[in-house]
């Protein structure tokens, strides 16, 4: 398997559901704005959406591919279906005993998420409404995570990645064609989270099933292979979603500050998810299965080589992404969300947090990287320490920027602790010798601080010199936005190419 193919089809099909979910934003921040609704819903969606980070995208996979990578590599096939059996059936019976009491305590969950709804009683009510319906989304999309970790350890990385696309699909048609027979409307939203997590759940079965691994769940409470992974999984889904666990107590912060700053919050964390997603996400799916292989067969120097390699080419990704999100921030803002009820001021707002969270996009990057370093050989107390260490890290900057900096304030502890996080995981994968760095490392940098010059030179000179009018309408904006990531895309990989960097050198394979 050629890991750069594995990783330009990754990245294709999250990017393909990233851009679906910029056009979902769009709609609703032009239907609903930034205001009491609009908070409401996305302190609410906040909930099962960190769900959705820690399983889809994090914990459960940490802990559950290491395991079924053991028995695919080392067990039959049908002890190894037994094993996704006996899985599907306990945590489908956690899962629902856990939506059932998220539905019956929202108001509760309110307490802990965004206290201050509390002084808005309006607010309050449509908050626990809001959570309600759309709760069960974390039923739906672990046991869609878990259907697609077992997918991309058959190496059918695609159809995972392309599943979030019909929560974007949900949103889009419950937002254009079918708001007018919810009251309040800001309910069909949702809606379309209950409904979006049943597609992606259904949408992946007939794709188990060609692998023979769609198995009637088994009710296995006791067997130790289970319990196994549970324990894995309760200190995984810490150490590798501090950075979730850190935006779900910035709520708490937010609900305190102005109406509107939760809603700025999402917006900026949104255009953020779109290079973690496409460029993070995508390079630890691919990773994972193949460290926890060369962790099971103790092939220390192809782990350490593989390690070198996903580091690399995050970096080469990654820094580009990180100062073009923060020099392209009110572009961005302008084109996809200011129209509507979605005024210059809220642009204003959000494009601050876009910055601030533009400082850690890098280390959030490469935490989906580093960690799988740590889970593929199910070191789990590791990252636990270092999350610790970050969390208390967070809320000691939300202390000190939250004040002068308000929404912003919150949005750069994100980004600073994220960095801290990934140089803790760095440092210890050195110091256990997990991580050797190759040759070559003091060039490759240079010649990427030189090529990330002229691209940021670029860019500042189109914005200083061209005549831009970002309150124009829309298509004028899409093109200007268009030829402004087009001339920095240009600017940055022709800048590489002149400096000697070729795609082979990156080129990988796995057996």
């Amino acid at each position: 398997m050629n890991l750069l193919k594995a990783l330009a089809a990754v990245s294709s099909m999250t990017m393909v559901s990233r851009v679906l979910g910029l056009v979902r934003d769009t709609l609703v921040a032009r239907t609903f704005g930034a205001g009491l609704s609009a908070d409401a819903f996305n302190a609410a969606f906040k909930i099962p959406n960190m769900l959705r980070r820690l399983f889809a995208e994090g914990a459960f996979s940490q802990a559950f591919v290491p395991i079924l990578g053991e028995y695919k590599q080392n067990r039959t096939h049908e002890e190894t279906r037994q094993f996704v059996a006996k899985v599907t059936g306990v945590l489908g019976s956690v899962l629902l005993l856990v939506t059932a009491l998220g539905m019956l305590f929202a108001p509760l969950i309110m307490w802990i998420s965004a206290p201050g709804f509390y002084r808005e009683p309006a607010k309050a009510a449509l908050f626990a409404d809001i959570l309600r319906v759309s709760f069960p989304y974390i039923f739906f999309i672990s046991l869609s995570s878990m259907t697609g970790s077992i997918l991309n350890s058959w190496g059918k990385f695609s159809i995972p990645a392309f599943t979030p696309t019909f929560l974007n699909l949900s949103f889009i048609v419950f937002t254009l064609w079918l708001t007018h027979y919810f009251h309040p409307p800001i309910m069909a939203l949702a809606w379309a989270v209950f409904v979006g997590g049943l597609v992606q759940l259904v949408w992946q079965l007939p794709f188990l099933k060609q692998i023979s691994m769609l198995a009637r769940p088994a009710f296995a409470f006791r067997d130790p292979e289970v319990w196994r992974v549970i324990r894995q999984m309760g200190p995984a889904i810490f150490g590798v979603s501090v950075a979730q666990i850190s935006l779900l107590i910035n709520s708490t912060f937010a609900s305190f500050l102005p109406t509107g700053s939760v809603s700025w919050m999402y917006y900026a964390d949104r255009l953020m998810e779109f290079p973690s997603g496409v460029l993070g996400v995508a390079l630890g799916t691919i990773l994972l299965p193949s460290l926890s292989k060369h962790a099971a067969s103790k092939s220390d120097a192809e782990f350490s080589v593989l390690l070198d390699w996903g580091i690399r080419l995050s970096l080469l990704l990654a820094v580009p992404a990180t100062v073009g999100l923060g020099l392209l921030s009110g572009p961005l803002l302008y084109t996809m969300f200011m129209y509507g009820k979605f005024t210059p001021h809220d642009a204003l707002m959000s494009q601050q947090a876009v910055i601030a969270y533009s400082f850690g996009l890098l280390g959030l990057i490469l935490v989906k990287v580093l960690a799988p370093g740590f889970y593929a050989r199910q070191d789990i107390k590791t990252p636990v320490r270092i999350a610790v260490i970050t969390l208390c890290a967070t809320q000691a900057m939300n202390l000190a920027f939250v004040f002068p900096l308000k929404h912003a304030g919150l949005a750069l502890s994100i980004g600073l602790a994220s960095c801290l996080n990934a140089g803790l995981l760095l440092t210890r994968l050195r110091q256990r010798g997990i991580y050797r760095p190759g040759a070559g490392w003091q060039s490759f940098l240079l010649r990427l601080a030189a090529a990330i010059l002229v691209m940021a030179a670029v860019l500042l000179a189109c914005q200083h010199y061209l005549p831009i009018d970002w309150h124009g309408r829309a298509w004028q904006r899409a093109l200007w936005l268009s030829l402004l990531v087009a001339a920095g895309a240009v600017a940055y990989f022709a800048s590489l190419y002149a400096l000697g960097f070729r795609p082979r050198e990156f080129m990988r394979k796995e057996h």
